[in-house]
């Protein structure tokens, strides 16, 4: 095989990491396939940039009429996690990928999934097992990379404490901490990747540059920015599990709840678990074990949120 990339497809594409590859992929001269859902604005013109637009889960042989890519690059992730969306997403749409992988025999398949895989508790985490599983027995050779927390689902408080409202802290703000990593550091790190011989067949997980952050960390992050004190309200997450456990009662007659009552099993999930390697053998998440790349720091991702230089879709983050 030889080693010789040029033509990347990037499916995901408009999401914030798949946009932040993109980008890298063009600065760094390769000809990029852009695969984005039919509904999305799509602004980027370049004369190295084609746009496919397509509902991978819903068209097993989209790829027909594309021409051959020598790498693939999955940013895909569900935007709820409720489960049916996790499997259409998470494993239907990946191997609508794959099949396009192994048809064209790329050199590269890089998926990106989640650190937070390793405590399989949620729909989203088991479909994006369910694929990897699937990912390892591929006939193509393939990278699984695992990112900590990103710099938009830490954000989603900014603008309640710009507003002067109480930033939320669960179980006191030192439950959990994190390596955020910023979309264009993996992006860089994606595309090391593609090249990277030593990457095949691995699974990889990094963060960005530490130490690591607990949310009272952040809070001290923005009052620094502000120069005033931050409001803080502390909240318990066991709620979260209580209303998960009513809203599962619930969805027996309302079928739209049970979506619902997963989105509070999600926001106890993170409100609760650290995004850092974790070791099982030691029963804890390991800062000093989870790798770091890149230069860019949550707190100036802050600074330009609160300067209106920068922006982030709120969504299922909003709480955190």
């Amino acid at each position: 095989m030889t080693d010789v990339i040029s033509r990347v497809l990037v499916a995901g594409a408009s999401g914030t990491t798949g946009r932040c590859v993109v980008e890298a992929l063009l600065a760094g001269g390769y000809q990029v396939v852009a695969v984005v859902r039919p509904s999305t604005v799509w602004d980027r013109v370049d004369g190295s940039l084609e746009v496919v637009r397509t509902e991978l889960c819903h068209e097993p042989h989209w790829y027909r009429d594309v021409s051959a890519c020598d790498a693939i690059i999955s940013c895909l992730a569900s935007r709820t996690g409720a489960a049916e969306d996790a499997r259409q997403v998470e494993f239907d749409a990946n191997n609508a990928l794959l099949a396009a992988a192994e048809q064209w025999r790329v050199q590269r398949f890089l998926l990106v999934s989640a650190v937070c895989v390793q405590k399989p508790l949620l729909a989203f985490q088991r479909e994006k097992l369910r694929f990897e599983t699937r990912l390892r027995t591929a006939s193509v050779p393939w990278t699984i990379v695992r990112p900590t927390a990103f710099f938009n689902s830490l954000s989603g408080q900014v603008s309640r404490v710009q507003s002067g409202r109480a930033f939320f802290l669960f179980g006191g703000g030192n439950l959990t901490a994190c390596k955020p990593i910023s979309g264009h550091d993996l992006a860089d790190y994606l595309l090391q990747r593609l090249h990277d011989l030593q990457a095949a067949g691995q699974v990889l997980v990094i963060g960005g540059p530490g130490p690591a952050l607990t949310p009272k960390d952040q809070v001290a992050m923005l009052e620094r920015l502000m120069g005033q004190p931050v409001k803080t309200r502390t909240l318990p997450p066991a709620m979260f599990r209580w209303l998960a456990t009513l809203f599962t009662a619930l969805g027996w007659v309302v079928p739209r709840l049970r979506d619902r009552a997963e989105f509070l099993r999600i926001a106890h999930f993170y409100a609760t678990e650290s995004m850092l390697v974790w070791d099982a053998s030691a029963n804890r998440y390991c800062p000093d074990q989870t790798p770091e790349t890149g230069t860019e720091r949550l707190e100036d991702f802050y600074r330009a949120l609160l300067a209106g230089e920068a922006s982030v879709e709120l969504r299922e983050h909003k709480l955190f």
